[in-house]
């Protein structure tokens, strides 16, 4: 009889334990300002399967909830006549975030319409919440190689979808202009140098030229481990093409990118170099599917489509490599650094790293 009390305590004490791990990781996901929602996120972001028996993501599923246009709202966004340290602290979820968004892009769009569809975006593409004050602070950085009808949809689309979640934005384009290959890698490495320079940003966001974001419950704001987001994109058919996939958008506090010493320099588009996260001793993070959910511009050539998995061997050789071809061996030129009404354009000579 003691012994089977003993062994009751011992399980009411591990009980007492868990409950106690929960209620912490709530707390410090609500102190972060991301709320329940994001909590939520948090504890089933690796299990999708699990989504199922949890009623919350049931009833949130995109396929049950009606899509909005993303430009929705936004129009009830005013500047308040009051100093920035008078301002109220932006809601822990933003009172703009609807769910599903349709992806519309109009016909003969010119980048005037752009421009004029987002008139609290300032020059240089940054944006501040102009009703509250905001704790999240995010760059995006867009590797660029020339294709100008993916840029001119993905600022149409993604500008709103960063103003309906009060963050504090930036977005830069880092435009590759030599004839080489196209090198991601380098580019992204560029575009966060070039971006820490401006702001004390305290997330990046890498994002595909080609990918528009659907849902805006895909909070761009990091967390405290890297994070891979584009994890169901529309032609892949909402899953991911081969396990180990990192392509498309993914997450990353500074210091998160200065312990993995940025992405590979000597990996070109087609060595698809970006496994790096597995080998620096941090967990890769992942949103739900439900919304992790891209839509994947397709008209006109993309070289930074990643579609297949790299070999066991270039796997081995970026393993070996990867420490020593990141940002040690950063070299380019920065040819101009131009503030558009839309973007900060970062126009960039690269010479290609020789293998060695």
């Amino acid at each position: 009889m003691p012994e089977q009390m003993e062994q009751q305590r011992g399980l009411l004490l591990l009980f007492l334990g868990v409950q106690l791990l929960l209620v912490g990781m709530f707390l410090y996901q609500n102190h972060r300002g991301q709320g329940f929602t994001s909590f939520l996120r948090f504890l089933i972001q690796a299990k999708p399967e699990e989504a199922e028996g949890l009623p919350f993501l049931a009833q949130v599923a995109s396929a049950g909830l009606p899509s909005w246009d993303v430009y929705s709202n936004l129009s009830q966004i005013h500047p308040m006549d009051l100093s920035d340290e008078d301002l109220p602290n932006c809601p822990a979820i933003s009172p703009y975030i609807n769910g599903p968004l349709k992806v519309m892009i109009p016909e003969n769009l010119t980048m005037e319409q752009v421009v004029e569809k987002n008139p609290l975006v300032e020059l240089g593409g940054q944006y501040w919440p102009p009703d509250c004050w905001t704790h999240h602070h995010t760059a995006v950085v867009v590797p660029y190689y020339g294709q100008a009808r993916h840029l001119q949809h993905l600022l149409f689309h993604l500008h709103p979808f960063l103003q309906r979640q009060q963050l504090h934005y930036g977005i830069y384009v880092v435009n590759q202009v030599n004839s080489t290959a196209f090198n991601r890698g380098k580019l992204r490495n560029v575009g966060f140098w070039e971006a820490m320079q401006d702001e004390d940003w305290d997330c990046v966001f890498f994002h595909d030229v080609n990918l528009l974001p659907e849902d805006d419950r895909n909070l761009y704001i990091c967390d405290i481990f890297p994070a891979h987001v584009a994890v169901a994109i529309d032609k892949f058919n909402y899953k991911l093409p081969y396990r180990g996939y990192l392509g498309g958008v993914f997450a990353l506090r500074p210091i998160h990118y200065l312990r993995i010493n940025g992405f590979p320099s000597t990996h070109w588009v087609w060595q698809k170099g970006g496994d790096r996260h597995h080998l620096s001793g941090m967990p890769l993070l992942r949103p739900h599917l439900l919304f992790g959910r891209y839509h994947m511009l397709e008209e006109g050539p993309d070289p930074s489509q990643e579609q297949s998995p790299p070999s066991p061997g270039l796997q081995a050789l970026i393993r070996h490599k990867w420490r020593p071809n990141g940002t040690d061996l950063l070299d380019y030129r920065l040819l101009s650094k131009e503030l558009q009404p839309l973007y900060t354009n970062l126009t960039v000579d690269i010479s290609p790293s020789v293998p060695g």
